[in-house]
């Protein structure tokens, strides 16, 4: 019997593997975000706070589409996929949306375009307060673009986002769009982690891992350092990104990969979503002051505090959504497992 291929549609359904490096990604994803918001970097040209925040937005989106992609490879039905997403990213960005905006009472127009996430698109009705749920739009737009084509193709939709991918940054590049919050113009950074999980998954997986591992790790990094905002190298930021992840998924005996693992960075990835939504509100009010001593000063405070809400978030309130969405979805998984468990032993009798 021949090989089956991991693209092909008769792979039996498994569970998706672990590669704890990408939680270490993730922790520093939202490290480098939270600084770029609260600590005075300087830098002149460089922009050292622009820097750290656009490398961290740029693990970030990579992480999401190598995660999204997989996550629809490995998982039974796209049904699954959509509820068990929109019930870990929606209910903590509406909670987050809704206490801001019953705040500042926004009209009704500023709502929709934060409960249906389109809020990053011109004429941009997102607020002061939630301009960093931008990314949060172009997240949940790319689940219904990605949802809706392993709907028409299944996992050969996977063989289309380096094509996506190169499309887009060719765009950015023919309208000289260096740095963006609009989708068209960013998403390239999410189709670059897609396009490593492709690679990742399919049969140019060996030869992937075998010239990333001729590849040092301090190479995308230095190129990423030297990508201050709206810098030409802007272009080439989501590629260097998921070089630079899949190095790290490749080589376990690297120390940056061991390094990555630590349970200290698990623990801050895990509540980093809420670590994100959360922490513009300890950098408003009483935090923020028209004296920059008296400003950094309560700084420190603010964390702490943003902290303590992200983890009651996280293991309460997200944990209690996410549940329900496993909940809603365990009939369709089991099915799954069961028809993938029959193909196996039919295959094996076969061969």
């Amino acid at each position: 019997m021949q090989e089956i291929c991991l693209m092909n549609e008769a792979a039996p359904a498994s569970r998706m593997p672990r590669l704890p490096a990408l939680d270490g990604w993730r922790a520093i994803s939202i490290v480098l975000v939270l600084i770029s918001h609260t600590v005075p970097l300087g830098g002149g040209e460089l922009e050292f706070n622009g820097l750290a925040g656009i490398i961290g937005m740029s693990i970030f989106f990579c992480l999401s589409g190598f995660l999204i992609a997989s996550t629809l490879y490995y998982t039974p039905s796209v049904r699954v996929f959509v509820i068990r997403r929109l019930c870990r990213i929606v209910p903590l960005a509406w909670l987050f949306s809704a206490i801001v905006l019953l705040w500042q009472h926004a009209p009704l127009r500023v709502w929709l375009a934060h409960l249906f996430f389109y809020g990053n698109l011109p004429p941009f009705l997102l607020t002061e307060t939630t301009g960093h749920l931008w990314s949060l739009c172009i997240e949940v737009q790319f689940y219904v673009f990605i949802g809706l084509l392993f709907l028409l193709l299944r996992r050969r939709a996977l063989q289309l986002m380096p094509l996506f991918c190169i499309a887009v940054t060719a765009w950015r590049f023919y309208m000289t769009q260096r740095l963006s919050i609009v989708t068209w113009f960013r998403v390239d950074e999410i189709l670059a982690g897609a396009s490593l999980a492709y690679l990742f998954h399919s049969q140019h997986s060996e030869r992937l891992q075998l010239l990333l591992r001729k590849v040092p790790p301090v190479l995308p990094i230095i190129v990423l350092l030297l990508n201050a905002p709206y810098h030409p190298i802007g272009y080439a930021r989501p590629y260097l990104t998921a070089m630079l992840i899949g190095i790290t998924i490749s080589r376990s005996d690297l120390k940056l990969t061991q390094w990555l693992e630590s349970p200290r960075l698990t623990y801050l990835a895990t509540i980093s979503y809420a670590l994100y939504v959360w922490h513009p509100l300890f950098l408003e009010g009483w935090f923020y002051s028209a004296d920059k001593i008296v400003k950094y000063e309560r700084r420190p405070l603010g964390m702490l505090l943003a902290f303590i809400v992200a983890h009651i978030s996280t293991f309460y309130y997200e944990r209690y959504w996410i549940g329900l969405g496993k909940k809603w979805t365990a009939s369709a998984v089991r099915s799954s497992a069961d028809i993938g468990a029959s193909k196996t032993s039919y295959e094996q009798q076969a061969s």
